[in-house]
């Protein structure tokens, strides 16, 4: 439905014009999400993004904002929700068949669905998932960006709900690659936070080490929306002329494919030309097990959060979660403790030797999404942000000469959410006033 002012479909607008128009009384909260939902009727049937929706059960929610007076700070704002993420009002089933025949979990709000609503937001519904969002079941959700390629996973539905404007703003989870990743895949905006920032309640824990609640959106002043609602912050978006940014190809540039480094030099020549300070930065030797250690901590956990599943049901999941909590990988509780040992050593020191710096810059993925739905991807870059616990944004500045999106991470420091926010609004608002 057009905002009257702009004559811009509600479903094209992004979540701060959103929220703009329902609170200047130019949109309700029922004309934004039954623009989403109209979205989503004509467009799903291809790209099977969500897993559980109720038009009803969304319109109600809506049509509540409505009535109490859209004054939250997501007045009336359409979201989705990983199927990993409990909510009262839809079923959450993690795309498991043992939580499907068992259908016992308890519906009630995941601390981060129920923080979103009291901020006034709608939930429209539950997003697609890899299986328990690990290393199961694959979703048969379609990368809108890139027909017959992969959305990436887990948070699949979630990308590709936001990429093709089913809705401005999706939930999503990261343990390995799972935000970043399919964010890069979709040509997306996403944040995964500081791990510890947003509380995991209510999502399934796969490794509590690693696993981080995040959001995917169409603009960096999106992502930065909702942050506010979780950890409100300033952010003064800085001239790119002042900043100092390092650019890392870290330890596994080896797997960065050709359309990778290419989105990386375009950037720093960018960079440099508006003035900013673009410096190669190169981490001690400590960090060349990261990727490895994040994979020995990530199955090393994964093993015992799954053991209800298996014990109860194993039939009813993947063999290769199975063979997680059997421990097909060998690892010893020294081997994971000497990986956890080697990970918070790096995480102290990626803290101290970024500091100076205003961002640091690193792929998002290899390459562009891969042909074909049966596998997500790889994770080895942004893996290793997880394992560091630190803020990392993907930027979805570059694409292909076939058009296929490639993004690029802007990361620092744990708890520079904000300040990491602020240099990827900066550099989205230049790449737009570029010719």
């Amino acid at each position: 439905m057009p905002d009257p002012l702009t004559e811009q479909p509600a479903d094209t607008l992004n979540a701060t014009q959103t929220v703009a128009a329902i609170r200047a009384g130019r949109l309700t909260a029922t004309q934004a999400a039954t623009a989403c939902l109209h979205r989503i009727a004509l467009r799903d049937g291809a790209i099977q993004a969500w897993a559980h929706l109720d038009r009803a059960t969304a319109l109600e929610s809506a049509r509540s904002t409505d009535v109490a007076g859209a004054t939250g700070a997501l007045a009336g704002l359409p979201i989705g929700v990983k199927d990993v993420i409990t909510t009262r009002d839809f079923p959450t089933t993690y795309n498991c068949r043992f939580h499907e025949a068992a259908r016992s979990d308890a519906h009630a709000d995941a601390s981060c669905v129920a923080i979103l609503r009291q901020a006034g937001a709608t939930i429209i519904g539950k997003t697609a998932t890899v299986e328990l969002a690990s290393i199961g079941a694959v979703p048969p959700t379609m990368n809108p960006q890139a027909p017959g390629h992969t959305p990436g996973g887990s948070s699949s539905g979630s990308a590709a709900a936001v990429a093709d404007g089913h809705v401005p703003v999706a939930l999503g989870t990261q343990t390995g690659g799972s935000i970043i990743r399919p964010a890069s895949f979709c040509g997306v905006w996403a944040l995964k936070p500081t791990w510890g920032l947003i509380a995991t309640e209510g999502a399934k824990p796969f490794s509590p080490s690693l696993d981080t609640i995040g959001w995917f959106a169409r603009d960096a002043g999106d992502l930065g929306l909702v942050l506010d609602v979780f950890a409100p912050g300033q952010r003064d978006v800085p001239p790119l002329q002042d900043l100092r940014i390092a650019l890392w190809q870290t330890p596994v540039w080896h797997a960065a494919e050709a359309d990778t480094r290419t989105a990386m030099t375009q950037c720093a020549t960018m960079l440099a030309k508006a003035g900013a300070n673009v410096e190669q930065l190169v981490l001690p030797p400590l960090f060349e097990a990261l990727a490895e250690d994040q994979l020995t901590i990530m199955f090393g956990e994964g093993g015992r959060s799954f053991l209800r599943e298996a014990v109860l049901g194993p039939d009813l999941i993947a063999p290769a979660i199975l063979d997680m909590v059997r421990n097909r990988r060998n690892i010893t509780a020294q081997i994971l403790r000497e990986a956890m040992d080697r990970t918070a050593r790096c995480r102290a020191e990626f803290d101290r030797l970024t500091a100076p710096f205003d961002a640091v810059i690193c792929p998002s993925t290899p390459g562009p999404a891969p042909f074909g739905l049966d596998a997500t991807g790889s994770l080895i870059f942004n893996g290793m942000l997880t394992a560091l616990n630190i803020p990392a944004v993907n930027m979805p500045l570059h694409r292909t000469p076939a058009g296929l999106p490639v993004g690029l991470t802007l990361c620092g420091p744990r708890w520079s959410d904000h300040k990491v926010l602020s240099v990827a609004q900066a550099i989205g608002t230049h790449t737009k006033t570029q010719p």
